[in-house]
């Protein structure tokens, strides 16, 4: 019996610092966004489906897509994102399905779904129990300026057009507060891969 459950967080919250620690504790982690590379790769369907919508222009010189310039021109424009999300949501669901599928069947009992905007996706439901790494929103904004480089200013335009964390932890069964050190995050990740194979062994 295998559960797949969901990681999400906010900007610089620590999601991928908390996947590492998953995957160190044995648990399956499927990236979303390694997804949403691998579905529009150099030769694929899917990477067809972007040139047809937005032209020839997207492709770098070797005739993979050249995401600076597709990022270009859908992020000024809801439209065209919403056309890009059209090609590849589906086919990141069909990608993700087939890994849970793979590792189901392999007798992996654990399987974490990996993605920064699972609950505005609305896939909630589909990836119970959800684990959400939180933190106090002036830390989010420190961490992201050293991470990103940027400034205050720039980091607080990012939250305010995100959905805000808060929201996300109401929608969690479990909340990782990634405010203090390693030790205290591994120990929190630890406790939550117990309290969800304990839901495991008693189905």
């Amino acid at each position: 019996m295998s559960i797949t459950f969901g990681l999400t967080g906010g900007l610089a919250s620590g999601k991928s610092a908390v996947a590492r620690m998953l995957r160190d504790l044995g648990v399956k982690v499927i990236d979303a966004d390694l997804l949403a590379r691998e579905v529009v790769e150099k030769g694929t369907e899917g990477l067809s489906a972007v040139v047809a919508e937005f032209g020839a222009d997207v492709l770098a010189p070797d005739g993979s897509l050249d995401r600076a310039k597709l990022g270009e021109i859908v992020f000024s424009d809801p439209e065209k994102r919403r056309a890009l999300n059209r090609i590849v949501h589906p086919r990141i669901g069909m990608l993700t399905a087939e890994r849970i599928a793979q590792f189901t069947e392999a007798g992996h009992p654990l399987i974490c779904y990996e993605a920064a905007l699972l609950v505005e996706n609305g896939l909630v439901e589909a990836f119970r129990p959800l684990v959400v790494v939180a933190l106090p929103e002036e830390l989010q904004v420190k961490r992201a300026m050293v991470r990103d480089n940027v400034a205050e200013e720039s980091v607080r335009a990012r939250l305010a057009a995100q959905l805000p964390l808060s929201a996300k932890i109401a929608a969690a069964d479990y909340v990782i507060d990634n405010s203090g050190d390693e030790t205290s995050t591994r120990q929190q990740v630890a406790d939550v891969v117990a309290a969800i194979q304990s839901k495991t062994t008693k189905k």
